[in-house]
């Protein structure tokens, strides 16, 4: 059975990424799950210098979800390429390195730096609710993501994914943007901003107030706007919110996405890619299909 997605230059094996904060930088993951299975391992998010993050309480478990505002706390990319990427390189799977910054120099200075052997592609991060110009996201604004991604691409020959805020108007404009600046692939959607409140202390459950919502409770709108940015533009969309189960993942394939990226779930069962992958391919044998091709973008409409 052919399980294999090209994504820009990039051929996995399978359609199944572990998505960037979940997965740590896979070291952690070594002894409990196959990272050679994986389709793609994404890092957490890289800036040019460390950053702490943000002050704790940083998680809190809502209902059919999980609020975050770990605030991009990494170790810098010199330290990441001297002392991860070793390891990531050995894995024997694609190496996805998620980069953020605050400035369009900073995102082009990230992308050269890991022009290099062991990095299959880039995500670039400009959705994340720590990552701000001016109080507002880049992805918010379809001038500033392209001027991102042209940077970016002018600076790597790496394939590029675009991540995506759902927090915007219309994603469809922001995705038709990225596209024409260069980029190879976009992935939908980043988490949602959502606060909790504890009634006793009557004050914010985190300390940053806000953070960003993932997991079951986001997948319906997910799901929304990767139909919505497939049918808006034509490089690969890879989907990402509230995959739990394969049933989940078929879903946004089925939508659409040319793969897709499993997070929160990662926190519950870290063995959970390579079940979610098993039960692809029960799916497609129980269909007598040849592969996953057979099965994205099969729920669209043809106009």
């Amino acid at each position: 059975m052919d399980m294999s997605v090209k994504i820009g230059k990039m051929k996995l094996a399978n359609p199944i990424m572990v998505a960037s904060g979940t997965f740590g930088y896979a070291e952690e993951f070594k002894n409990i799950t196959d990272l050679k299975q994986i389709g793609a391992i994404i890092t957490k998010s890289i800036t040019v210098k460390p950053r702490q993050g943000n002050p704790p309480p940083r998680l809190w478990e809502t209902t059919a979800g999980l609020l975050n505002a770990i605030g991009l706390q990494n170790e810098g990319i010199d330290s990441f390429i001297k002392n991860r990427l070793p390891f990531l390189r050995s894995t024997g799977t694609s190496v996805i390195v998620s980069i953020a910054g605050e400035t369009v120099n900073e995102y082009a200075y990230l992308a050269e730096k890991l022009d290099t052997p062991g990095v299959s592609a880039l995500e670039i991060n400009i959705s994340c609710p720590n990552v701000k110009k001016d109080c507002r996201l880049f992805a918010q604004d379809k001038t500033t993501a392209a001027s991102v991604v042209k940077a970016v691409r002018k600076s790597t020959k790496k394939t590029i994914i675009t991540k995506l805020s759902p927090e915007v108007t219309d994603v469809c404009e922001i995705a038709r943007a990225v596209e024409k600046a260069g980029s190879d692939a976009i992935s939908v959607i980043n988490t949602i901003r959502g606060i909790a409140v504890d009634i006793n202390t009557q004050k914010p459950r985190l300390a940053n107030i806000t953070g960003g919502l993932s997991g079951p409770a986001i997948k319906p709108i997910a799901l929304r706007i990767v139909w919505e940015t497939k049918e808006a533009v034509s490089i690969p969309v890879v989907g990402i919110g509230g995959i739990m189960t394969a049933s989940d993942a078929i879903e946004f394939l089925l939508c659409g996405s040319s793969a897709v990226q499993i997070g929160t779930a990662n926190f519950v069962n870290p063995k959970v890619s390579l079940l979610v992958l098993k039960g692809i391919e029960n799916y497609l044998k129980q269909k007598n299909l040849s592969g996953v091709k057979d099965i994205i973008g099969k729920a669209l409409i043809k106009k």
